[in-house]
This record gives structure tokens, sequence and C-alpha cells, in this order.
């Protein structure tokens, strides 16, 4: 069978998913599998590489160019429609972040041309990518999370002192403001004054025209991470161990100025307790194959949901396949599991189809 790897994008997070792929392919089973490179470039080219038996050397082999002859070769790809990556006996595994790539895009455009992939489907990675629309969906569930005020850009373009108001007459200074549809820390800044959030929020809109202001809170980092398609599982809840005073993209994937504590080390009631919101949270919004689930947990044990994940990252320094690997659960086994998760969801979907 074959493994058709999709990963680059368009987004802040291309180099992210290099990051990711390299890892998925130093651990794919390739006495059971091929891996079909297609990369994304950062202008939306895309290119059909080399068929992978084996692990590739370095990363370089990853970062494909347009070859003259329209031949692939190690650092060379054909230049291909995207309808090109559909073939038979062939799973999509797609290591996307960010816009274009989680957020139901890609998903459905898999869809459309009728091809099994790996992870959630369309409204789910929709839902989850959108920050704000997550934090609804899950305020209707009844899990906690932190203030927050949802900003347009136009509304701040049109009468920034009314949402200086509107946030300060809410929350609290530091606040945080994010991108509403953006992930891996891309964007977010740290406000502990108006000046600071005024500067924040021209960050964010960077991204996205849709951004949300979080009150800021003294708390540790915990995440647990779900597996399964109607039948969940979670793991123990891992902690990120911050050395900085924010957890940023840098921090994430150019320092691995980082230190996970698995499982944490919190009362047992508090585990419990995340991995019940972490699967409610996985339910409600209708998650297949992964996700990861990121809380909040103050000095008092109090539990606020921060983010779902539908396509958490995959490098070697990555919380999700470590807790997984805390478990029992090998790198190479846990990603043969999401193949066959992928390829049951596309069977089951097949089923509710109106066969003309």
């Amino acid at each position: 069978m074959k493994i058709i790897l999709l990963y680059g994008g368009q987004s802040a997070e291309h180099e992210v998913s290099i990051l990711s792929a390299f890892s998925v392919l130093n651990a794919i089973y390739y006495n059971y599998y091929q891996v079909q490179l297609v990369y994304i470039t950062k202008e939306g080219q895309w290119l059909k590489g080399p068929l992978l038996t084996e692990k590739p050397a370095s990363k370089e082999v990853l970062t494909l160019t347009v070859s003259n002859e329209g031949q692939p070769g190690e650092t060379y790809g054909e230049l291909i429609m995207p309808c090109q990556i559909k073939e038979t006996n062939a799973i999509v595994f797609p290591l996307l972040h960010g816009p274009n790539g989680e957020d139901g895009t890609i998903q459905g455009f898999l869809e459309t041309i009728d091809v099994p992939y790996v992870g959630a489907g369309v409204l789910t990675s929709a839902c989850g990518m959108d920050k704000i629309t997550t934090k609804y969906l899950l305020q209707a569930a009844g899990i906690p999370q932190v203030p927050f005020v949802p900003v347009l850009k136009n509304q701040w373009k049109e009468n920034p002192k009314k949402i200086f108001e509107q946030c300060e007459g809410s929350l609290l200074y530091p606040m945080f403001v994010k991108p509403a549809n953006m992930g891996s820390s891309v964007g977010i800044s740290k406000a502990e004054n108006r000046e600071e959030l005024q500067l924040a929020l021209e960050e964010a809109y960077r991204y996205d025209t849709r951004a949300v202001i979080e009150q800021g809170i003294e708390a540790r980092e915990i995440e647990v991470a779900i597996l399964g398609n109607e039948d969940v599982r979670t793991t123990m809840a891992g902690e990120i161990v911050k050395d900085v005073a924010f957890y940023d993209y840098n921090s994430k994937y150019i320092d691995n100025n980082i230190t996970m504590a698995i499982p944490a080390q919190i009362p047992d009631e508090v585990q419990v307790k995340a991995q019940e919101y972490a699967k409610l949270a996985y339910t409600m919004i209708g998650g297949s194959g992964l996700s990861r689930c990121d809380f909040f947990l103050t000095s008092k044990n109090e539990l606020f949901l921060n983010e779902l994940n539908t396509m958490p990252g995959f490098t070697q320094f990555s919380m999700y396949p470590a807790l997984w690997e805390a478990t029992g659960l090998q790198y190479g086994d846990l990603i043969e599991e999401l193949i066959q998760l992928g390829l049951n969801r596309y069977e089951q979907r097949q089923k509710f189809l109106v066969k003309l």
C-alpha cells in the first residue's frame, strides 16, 4: 500500500510541516508501505517527489524544487495538478499545519476526489482550527475556559477605543492575543498594557481578520493526547515545563528549549478530569483520528481548556507522540494506527453515500 505524504503548504507553519513530515518518514514501516512525497510550496505549487522505500538520509530531500525535465528526483519534483495525487490502494497523510492544511480545506478537497486520509474530517478540522468557534462550542458543553473577547479586524479599525474599553472592561492585564486561525503559537503576543495590546492586535491581524483576546493567568500547561474514531482513547496528561515566560514558536520548534514531564505531576483527580474534558471536547467537535487537548492548570487545581488541536505537531520534540509512547504505543505503531483509523473512517463514509 502507498502512503501519500502531503506536507509543506502556504501557511506560516510551513517549516513545522516539514519537520513533522521528516519525523513521520523516519518511523513508517517500509516493509508494509511505500511513501510518495507530495510537497506544497509556499507559492502553492504541488510537486510530486520521489517514491521512498526506506528512510530518507536527511530532511533536505523534502524541500523539492521544480525539475526542468519534469522528472522527479532526489531534490526535484514534478509539477502536478492537485487532483493527480489520487491513486488506487493509497491513503493520504496530510501533515499540513495551519490555514489551508488543518482547517478543513484540504480535507474537503480529499473528500471531493474520494480518497481516504488520516485525521479529522472537514467540519471538525474547520471548527478545531478556528479558536473562536471552538470556544463557543466547548462553552456550550460546559467545559471551563479562561474569559475571552473575540475581535474582528474591521471592528478594530472602525473603533479601536471601543475595543480597548470592551477588553479592559471584561479582562485584566496581562492578556494574550491570538489570530483565530493559526497554530504553533504563530502570531500570538502577550500584552501588559494598552500600547502592547494595540501592537499585539496588529500582529494577530497579519495572519487573520479575526482575533481572540484571552485573560492571562498564572498556570501550568498540561496536554492530553486523544486517539480514535468512535472508540476514543486518551493518555495521561503531560506537562510543558517552561523555563521561559511564554512558550512561543521558537521555543517549540527552533530552540527546542522545552522540557516535558510525562505524566504531569498533578493530583489523580485532576488527571481524571483532564481526560474527561479532553474526551468530551473531542466528541463534541466530532473528532476522528487524533487530536491534542491543551489545558491551563492553576495553583488551585482549576482546569481551563485552552485549545483542541486536530493535527498536533509530529516532530521528535512534540508532546503528542511522546504521550502515546509513555503509554507503550511506539511512534511507528501510532502512525500505523492512524492509517487504519483513516481507512476505517473512509469505509464507513462510503456506506453512507447514495449509489445511483
